[in-house]
């Protein structure tokens, strides 16, 4: 079993920053990677970024222009650098892990966390 727990989401204003975090514990030998993904309301699920803990990262839609991941392999923590934060950010973001690979698809990923709510106000 391997447990998620994600922080570091908020409320901010327009163009502004958060960083996210999560931390992954338990057995995460099996486990090769983190991705992000948000919901907002009554939308999908959407993918955001990936990381493994050695090395790679892989970007959704357009994210890269503003969102970075980065990651603490030692620790199992992953990063999402969240900048010029729009209205259309607000959601939940979840952390996952996987031990498949870097992907987009949520279904490659094995253990979820259960989200930190971001929400840009204007």
């Amino acid at each position: 079993q391997v447990e998620l727990v994600e922080s570091g989401g908020g409320v901010v204003q327009v163009g502004g920053s958060l960083r996210l975090s999560c931390e992954a514990s338990g057995r995460t030998f099996g486990t090769v990677a983190m991705g992000w993904f948000r919901q907002a309301p009554g939308k999908d699920r959407e993918f955001v970024a990936a990381g493994g803990w050695s090395d790679g990262t892989y970007y959704g839609g357009s994210f890269k222009e503003r969102f970075t991941i980065s990651r603490n392999s030692a620790k199992k923590i992953m990063y999402l650098q969240m900048n010029s934060l729009k209205i259309e950010d607000t959601a939940v973001y979840y952390c996952a892990v996987s031990s498949k690979g870097i992907a987009g698809d949520a279904r490659m990923y094995d253990y979820w966390g259960q989200g930190t709510q971001v929400t840009v106000s204007s």
